[in-house]
């Protein structure tokens, strides 16, 4: 039998270790959050008024407002990863055997019909625990490099170059996140494409670690880099920008005179514009994924070579569907985690005064 510490005890060290640097908070924010503060700042340049910070129970910033961004994480990427599980079973045997499935509805059809309607969530295991890791670190160290990086260069450069911003801080968070899904997408995608294997994560990972060693669960890591940093920095940084964008040109009325209902309507909106670009800018590395971790002891460029240019691109339109919908959705179910769980929101990024007052005298 696998020893499971092997596989998952050097991602707990390397969590451990973050987060003991998170609680002892060299990135938080000396401004806090009272209630009773008409027009406190949370983030320089960004102030909310007292009825959306009444009900806040931690300081920005704080080692529990990243455990609890955390925690939204897990439930954000956990969920939505685990419910679309029967349409990225057909995404990825598209993409490892086209000839057979031809196509997402024909995918379905084939599926259905060899191996039953059950069959459909193959792999539900190992989606639920990797993607759930995944959200935590994809999430939570998202929060703490963007204040890290943010602190690092400056109130008025992270306004001016908050796009890099989010783009750096999401990939770096993404970078520790694909540490902790490899293991659990090495066993999910065998399971779902390759035949005659077993079916449950019980019996997969014993039998990987059997024939593979450790590295079985790893090799995949690099193509995961590949694929998901390029789609996390897009979907960090569109979203981002989506939504200020929606706020300045869309919404009619500033973001603190909008209910909770109407925010959470904006983020999804967001999250689903985001979604799309990040499925087309990640799939020739999605699609490598599937395939290295379907044929043993291939390497990714091999697998490239293999596939060519039209093979890399296998499967778009059913990710497109599956990726924009699952992108919006977690940005909905992180940001109403954030509502109930009553963190800090701060708005859309606005001009600090201090630059405001240069450019000013630059036009004088």
């Amino acid at each position: 039998m696998i020893g499971w510490n092997a596989i998952l005890l050097p991602g707990f060290k390397m969590f451990s270790s973050l987060w003991e640097t998170a609680k002892a908070s060299p990135f938080k924010r000396t401004h806090e959050v009272h209630c009773d503060a008409p027009n406190k700042e949370l983030v320089p340049s960004r102030t909310i008024s007292a009825a959306s910070t009444e009900q806040n129970s931690c300081e920005y910033g704080s080692g529990k407002y990243y455990l609890l961004c955390g925690f939204g994480g897990l439930l954000s990427c956990g969920i939505t990863h685990t419910a679309v599980v029967p349409l990225d079973l057909v995404k990825c045997r598209i993409q490892v055997n086209p000839e057979k499935y031809k196509g997402i509805f024909n995918g379905f059809k084939v599926s259905v019909r060899e191996e039953g309607f059950r069959s459909l969530g193959k792999g539900w295991a190992p989606t639920c625990i990797g993607y759930s890791m995944q959200g935590i670190c994809k999430f939570g160290f998202y929060e703490v490099f963007k204040i890290l990086y943010g602190n690092l260069i400056g109130e008025e450069n992270s306004y001016l170059y908050r796009t890099s911003l989010y783009l750096a801080a999401s990939a770096s968070a993404e970078f520790f996140a694909d540490i902790a899904l490899s293991p659990m997408e090495a066993v999910k995608v065998r399971v779902q494409t390759q035949p005659g294997f077993v079916s449950t994560l019980r019996a997969a990972a014993p039998l990987i670690y059997q024939q593979e060693g450790l590295w079985g669960f790893y090799k995949g890591v690099v193509p995961l880099w590949c694929r998901q940093i390029p789609y996390t920095m897009m979907k960090f940084a569109c979203f981002e920008r989506t939504v200020e964008a929606i706020y300045q040109y869309v919404v009619p009325k500033p973001r603190d005179q909008c209910s909770k209902r109407e925010q959470l309507v904006v983020t999804f909106a967001a999250g689903y514009i985001a979604g799309v670009f990040c499925a087309i800018v990640s799939h020739p590395a999605d699609t490598i994924v599937s395939k290295l971790n379907q044929a043993k002891g291939s390497t990714a460029i091999q697998v490239a070579k293999d596939l060519g240019m039209a093979g890399l691109w296998k499967g778009l339109f059913p990710r497109i569907i599956m990726i924009g919908t699952l992108t919006a959705l977690q940005w909905f179910i992180y940001d109403a985690v954030k509502v109930t769980l009553g963190l800090p929101r701060p708005p859309p990024p606005g001009m600090p005064e201090s630059l405001r007052k240069k450019l000013e005298e630059k036009q004088q």
